[in-house]
C-alpha cells in the first residue's frame, strides 16, 4: 500500500493500537476484579515421602494440590546434594507442580542453636533459591524456643538470623520462624530482628499444643499479613472439617480477614497412601469453602 492510496501504514499501526487500547480499556471496566488463587500444598514428611523423588506423581492425584513442601537435609539424597536439587526440579516441572517452601532444615539431632545452624541455613536458602521456593521454615520448639524475657536465650537467635538475612533477600527467600512461643512473642522476635524476610510460619494448631489456645486465632490478627509468610494446617489424624483443637472456619475466616494471600500447607497424618488421598482431597474442599484469597489489586 502506497503513501498515496489515502491511508499509510503509520496511521494504520496507529489506528490499530487506539483500537487495542480501547478495547483493553473496556475489559478493565467491565471485567469483575480477579482474586488471587488460593494455594494448597502438602508436606514431603507427611506424604511419608522424605528423599522420594515420584513425589510429585503422587500429588498429581491429589486435585487441588498445587505444591508441596520438601524436607531439606531429612531423607537420603537430601537438598545439601545438588544433584538431587536438580532431580527435584525436573521431577515438579515435570509434573507441573511448585515447591513452595523448605522445612527439615537441621541435620539430625541438630537444632537452631547447634554450631552448624549457620551452615544449614545457608544450605536451606541455596537449594531454596535453586528450587525458586520463596519460603525456609525455620523451626526452633522446646528446649531450642527463645525466650523473649532472657536475651541470652534469644539474642543468638535473633543475631543467627540477621547474620542470613542479606543472603535470603538476594535469594529471594523469606525465613519463617516457626517456635513454641505465643503469638506476642513471635510478634516481637520478628519486629526485634527488623529485616523484612525474617516473618512468622504460622501454625495455628502448634499454638495450641504449645499451651497458647486461647491466642491462637486471635494470633492471626496480631501478627497480620505483613508477618505472617505461610500457614501449616493440621487437625492431627482427622479431616480439618471435623471437630478438634482448632476451630478451622473461624480460623481461616481470620486469615480472609487479614488478607493472607500465601500458601497454605497441609501438615497432616496419614495412615496409607489411600488414606492420605481420600482425606486430602475431602480437606482440599473444605479449605475451598472457607478460604477466601484477597483481590489482586488489594
Amino acid at each position: 500500500m502506497s503513501e498515496s492510496a489515502g491511508f499509510s501504514r503509520r496511521a494504520w499501526l496507529g489506528a490499530a493500537g487506539a483500537v487495542a487500547a480501547g478495547a483493553g480499556l473496556a475489559r478493565a471496566q467491565t471485567s469483575p476484579a480477579q482474586r488471587v488463587p488460593l494455594k494448597i500444598g502438602h508436606r514431603a514428611s507427611n506424604m511419608r515421602m522424605i528423599g522420594d523423588f515420584n513425589i510429585f506423581q503422587v500429588a498429581s492425584q491429589m486435585s487441588g494440590i498445587l505444591g508441596v513442601e520438601l524436607q531439606a537435609a531429612m531423607g537420603k539424597p537430601d537438598l545439601h546434594d545438588l544433584d538431587a536439587v536438580r532431580r527435584y526440579k525436573k521431577e515438579a516441572n515435570r509434573w507441573g507442580f511448585l515447591i513452595p517452601s523448605l522445612a527439615g532444615i537441621w541435620e539430625t539431632g541438630a537444632t537452631i542453636r547447634s554450631p552448624g545452624a549457620r551452615r544449614d541455613l545457608q544450605q536451606a536458602i541455596r537449594a531454596a533459591e535453586l528450587l525458586g521456593s520463596s519460603v525456609v521454615l525455620v523451626a526452633a520448639y522446646k528446649e531450642a524456643n527463645p525466650d523473649m524475657n532472657n536475651e541470652a536465650s534469644y539474642g543468638p537467635m535473633v543475631a543467627l538470623l540477621q547474620g542470613v538475612a542479606s543472603q535470603a533477600a538476594d535469594a529471594g527467600v523469606v525465613l519463617g520462624i516457626e517456635t513454641s512461643m505465643s503469638p506476642q512473642d513471635h510478634r516481637k522476635f520478628v519486629d526485634m530482628a527488623g529485616s523484612p524476610v525474617i516473618k512468622v510460619y504460622y501454625d495455628v494448631h502448634n499454638m495450641a499444643y504449645y499451651g497458647h489456645a486461647e491466642d491462637a486465632i486471635p494470633g492471626i490478627r496480631l501478627l497480620g499479613k505483613d508477618r505472617i509468610c505461610q500457614v501449616h494446617v493440621k487437625n492431627e489424624n482427622h479431616l480439618i472439617e471435623e471437630p478438634g483443637t482448632i476451630n478451622w472456619p473461624a480460623a481461616f475466616q481470620t486469615f480472609n480477614e487479614i488478607g493472607y494471600d500465601g500458601w497454605y500447607v497441609f501438615e497432616t497424618q496419614h495412615k496409607d497412601r489411600q488414606q492420605m488421598l481420600d482425606a486430602t482431597r475431602r480437606n482440599v474442599a473444605f479449605l475451598q469453602k472457607h478460604c477466601q484469597m484477597p483481590l489482586a489489586d488489594s
